[in-house]
């Protein structure tokens, strides 16, 4: 009786084991090899007339967290190579105190991109929005995305998944710390199996409206 409760939880766990990777590992592992050729230095990437510039955290006075400093630094050292053109920035905005496209434009501005030059998504608020929107509100066809390699593989899939020939570059400014380095990688794998969930079973659909083209 003994043997065959130790061989059951062998297999248990064995199936286990099987269904965690198939459900969190071989999806990071196929994202992770989708973009590794889409990705390149600030100096390498192919020019293109947007970049797209992903949400993250703010200070609690409102103002550009740390990770998101890192990924305005980096959009706005595209357009100063000529790389882009334009910057689109998009986070979320679903409470007046909370405003991270607010918040890159600002800093944006204070690195001294002009402001004709700047475009606020206000409803960027996954990963998933920020893409779709990209395509369908304000008609980005091409564009380099700007974010940490983090999360970069998972912005490249979904963006270029919507119709956007997309590009990659990781904003690698700042040092952070390991501890924090390791919670981002493990919430991208959750993350990145629910955009595969997303793009191919749910197909959610984001806060739409009147087409914006960028000019």
């Amino acid at each position: 009786m003994f043997k065959k409760i130790i061989k059951f939880l062998w297999r248990f766990t064995a199936i286990l084991s099987l269904f965690v990777f198939l459900g969190l590992f071989f999806p990071k592992l196929i994202v992770l090899l989708y973009a590794a050729p889409r990705t390149f230095t600030a100096d390498a990437v192919p020019a293109a007339r947007v970049a797209i510039v992903f949400g993250a955290g703010l200070l609690r006075d409102g103002s550009a967290g740390p990770v998101l400093r890192d990924r305005v630094e980096t959009a706005v050292t595209l357009y100063q190579q000529g790389k882009v053109n334009k910057l689109l920035m998009s986070g979320d905005n679903r409470f007046i105190e909370y405003n991270e496209p607010e918040a890159m434009r600002q800093y944006a501005l204070d690195l001294g991109i002009p402001d004709q030059d700047i475009v606020l998504d206000y409803a960027g608020r996954r990963t998933y929005d920020t893409c779709y929107r990209a395509n369908a509100i304000f008609q980005v066809d091409s564009a380099i995305l700007v974010t940490q390699g983090f999360h970069l593989p998972r912005a490249l899939f979904l963006c270029n998944w919507f119709g956007i020939e997309s590009t990659g570059v990781e904003a690698n400014n700042t040092y952070f710390r390991k501890i924090s380095r390791l919670y981002w990688h493990t919430r991208e794998l959750f993350a990145t199996t629910q955009s595969v969930l997303d793009v191919v079973v749910t197909k959610p659909l984001p806060v739409l409206g009147d087409p914006e083209p960028i000019p």
